[in-house]
């Protein structure tokens, strides 16, 4: 068979009147990968579900093996597996009862159903965890059970609704070998992602924006172009952020990002490099060629990044430089009953410093979090916020702090703008100053058109946006973000990052956990935490000069991420033996 989908002319539209495809065609065939990719809103988890046949198209035709998906959408349930955005699977379950569900719904009996399990188990890793609930899992154990669950009984279709995203880079590598695994002559694979990387890896993609088809082949046909238009500004002296927003305010250049101790830049079509004494640079800085990635190829396609300047930042006046630490953590530690979630962390965030926390999920970033916001009492140590000690004073060290959760944390069932008039009334404000913090807001992060929408139903940008203009309503000094870009695209992540960089050029102090290795390049200082230790503290850089060798000459810092924390598995297991 050449093809085990062909989607025709289709078009979708919400009951509301929201166009979510337009006169979308494309083929997808057997025996490889193919990365649906596009921004938030761009129909992507839309054109998922009517290839599953749980949505019908209101025009064209869409025929999966053979079957109209109108017509013979029982007979297709059976022949596909289908892996949701969302976590679709029940936390009060074990691993192993989960998938004895998953078994009993597709009819999987017998014989067939204990190789299944014993397969999948394998297969997955999650053997020695078959017994823990779903709701206890890392969040890539999670991900991959439900990919165990969406393979009870082998598809000839996998459809994979954003499967890595929110899991640290370990995982997503994981993830990839597993799917890479189960691809043959027979089987077609659609893989949703907000990772451009991950995308650069598959045999074709798809690229949708607002509900249309702008490309669909090969990843390389859409770098190719680019050749020639991206470089690397090294040996470069001084701030790399002002560097880095007067360099994306000139004409000839269309995007740009730090990259550890240098800047990285896309220069738009037919622009010749601007000279490197006009970047304002340093006297040693240097232009080199680098090749182009699929990312550099996506924004381009989108109209290039946001602007250089951050409407957050602009208004706001420069702080008065503080001396010592605006956050400490002393030796905190938390116990759940035997488990240790955070085991004696400490570190220290100057004034103006973005500070990153990285590890695998489940590390203990999130704890450590929640007892630096006064969340979470911990079971020893202790933590200061500019000043105040979190135990003894913590109304007032949470006044000069905003919090920005990893899962949405407003509330679903109020519109965006009573999620503001809210928190606001939280954080304080009265009278005039509320009204005009409100109104802020609505105007920086472009709410206006959804204010009265209920923030449950927001597009996951302006989720996000909400969330960070909750959190920015009482101009804080110190800004705590756990996974603020999870799964959005790359323009809102390049917003936010603008955003920060502007805040911090202000004086406001960061800190942040990612699992996106390129933003974790704009902080200042990282500290790698694993099974709740600090293992590493150090500079992008630094941590990249750890695993620097003539084999590696030139690591990522996803590389010297993963190389460094299998150091620590190897050093703890050589003790454990």
């Amino acid at each position: 068979m050449n093809e085990v989908v062909s989607v025709e002319g289709v078009h979708f539209t919400f009951p509301g009147g929201t166009k979510a495809l337009a006169e979308v065609t494309a083929t997808i065939r057997p025996g490889r990968i193919t990365g649906l990719v596009g921004p938030d809103g761009a129909g992507k988890t839309t054109l998922l579900r009517l290839l599953a046949g749980l949505l019908l198209p209101d025009a064209g035709c869409i025929r999966v093996l053979e079957l109209d998906t109108r017509a013979e959408g029982r007979r297709l349930s059976e022949l596909l597996g289908y892996m949701p955005q969302k976590f679709g699977l029940y936390e009060d379950l074990s691993v192993r009862q989960n998938l004895q569900l998953y078994a009993d719904l597709r009819g999987v009996t017998g014989a067939e159903r204990d190789a299944a399990f014993g397969r999948l188990l394998a297969f997955s890793g999650l053997e020695p965890f078959r017994q823990r609930l779903a709701g206890q899992l890392s969040g890539g154990m999670k991900q991959k059970l439900g990919l165990a669950c969406a393979l009870i009984r082998k598809p000839r279709l996998l459809l994979l609704d954003e499967p890595s995203v929110g899991v640290d880079p370990i995982s997503r590598r994981e993830l990839w070998r597993m799917v890479q695994e189960l691809v043959d002559d027979s089987l077609a694979v659609v893989w949703s992602t907000a990772y451009l990387d991950e995308a650069e890896r598959c045999a074709e993609v798809l690229l949708l924006n607002e509900g249309h088809l702008l490309h669909a082949g090969p990843p390389a046909e859409l770098t190719r172009p680019l050749q020639g238009r991206c470089l690397l500004l090294r040996d470069l002296t001084g701030n790399r952020r002002r560097i880095l927003s007067r360099a994306l305010g000139r004409p000839e250049i269309q995007d740009g990002q730090v990259l550890g101790r240098d800047l990285r830049l896309v220069l738009r079509a037919d622009a010749a490099p601007p000279a490197v004494a006009d970047l304002d640079a340093g006297s040693g800085a240097r232009l080199e060629e680098a090749p182009p990635r699929f990312e550099d190829a996506f924004v381009e396609l989108l109209g290039g990044g946001p602007p250089s300047v951050s409407a957050l930042a602009e208004g706001r006046p420069v702080s008065t430089p503080v001396a010592g630490a605006m956050v400490e953590a002393d030796r905190l530690t938390r116990r759940f009953g035997d488990f240790v979630a955070a085991r004696e962390v400490s570190f220290s965030i100057r004034a103006g410093e973005i500070f990153g926390l990285l590890g695998p999920n489940g590390a203990g970033k999130s704890t450590t979090f929640k007892m630096l916001c006064g969340l979470l009492r911990p079971t020893s140590g202790s933590g200061r916020v500019a000043g105040y000690d979190l135990q003894r004073a913590p109304g007032q060290a949470r006044s000069r702090l905003g919090y920005m959760a990893q899962k949405f944390s407003l509330y679903g069932d109020l519109s965006a703008k009573q999620n503001l008039a809210f928190f606001s009334g939280v954080y304080g404000l009265t009278g005039g100053r509320r009204r005009q913090a409100v109104e802020d807001m609505i105007d920086t992060f472009h709410l206006g058109p959804h204010l009265r929408t209920s923030a449950r139903e927001l597009p996951l940008g302006f989720k996000q946006r909400l969330a960070l203009a909750c959190a920015m309503l009482h101009r804080p000094s110190v800004l705590f973000l756990d996974e603020p870009t999870a799964g959005v695209d790359p323009l809102i992540r390049r917003e936010f990052w603008t955003h920060i960089n502007g805040l911090v050029e202000k004086g406001v102090t960061v800190l942040v956990t990612t699992h996106f290795m390129d933003e974790a390049e704009y902080c200042h200082r990282i500290a790698l935490i694993h099974q709740g230790r600090v293992m590493a503290t150090d500079t992008p850089d630094g941590l990249k000069d750890r695993v620097r060798s003539s084999q590696r000459p030139e690591p990522t810092l996803e590389e010297a991420f993963i190389e460094l924390l299998q150091r620590s598995w190897q050093e703890q297991e050589e003790v454990v033996g």
